[in-house]
């Protein structure tokens, strides 16, 4: 990883968090357990090889836990981790933020007239 270039904490939180992907994937294992193959459905445009470094990523962070269960096909689940389960919070704040701004931004949209 990159060399630290403050001591503010968000700048940890910015490393792993950052990106199209982190955020997302806790956003979708907040209701619990998920296959690899059902992340891959919930988030569709996001390759095989990019889902698994991120989730590498999350994991090494102690955010998501992996599970490899023996037998063939090969299975691997994921699961917040209890530190995962303490962003939740902050993840579905924002995502009400989001929707507070996109509602106020709506409201306050003036249409041009049509002749």
């Amino acid at each position: 990883m990159k060399d630290v270039v403050s001591d503010c904490p968000i700048e940890g939180v910015m490393r792993v968090l950052s990106g199209r992907w982190p955020t997302l994937l806790l956003y979708y294992l907040k209701d619990g357990t998920k296959r690899f193959s059902e992340l891959r459905r919930d988030n569709p445009t996001v390759s095989h090889r990019m889902l698994a470094l991120e989730l590498r990523k999350l994991e090494a962070a102690g955010i998501v836990h992996r599970i490899d269960h023996d037998g063939y096909p090969r299975r691997v689940d994921y699961e917040l981790t209890a530190e995962g389960l303490r962003l939740v919070p902050l993840i579905d704040a924002l995502g009400d933020w989001w929707e507070d701004v996109e509602a106020e931004r709506s409201r306050t949209t003036v249409l041009p007239k049509v002749a």
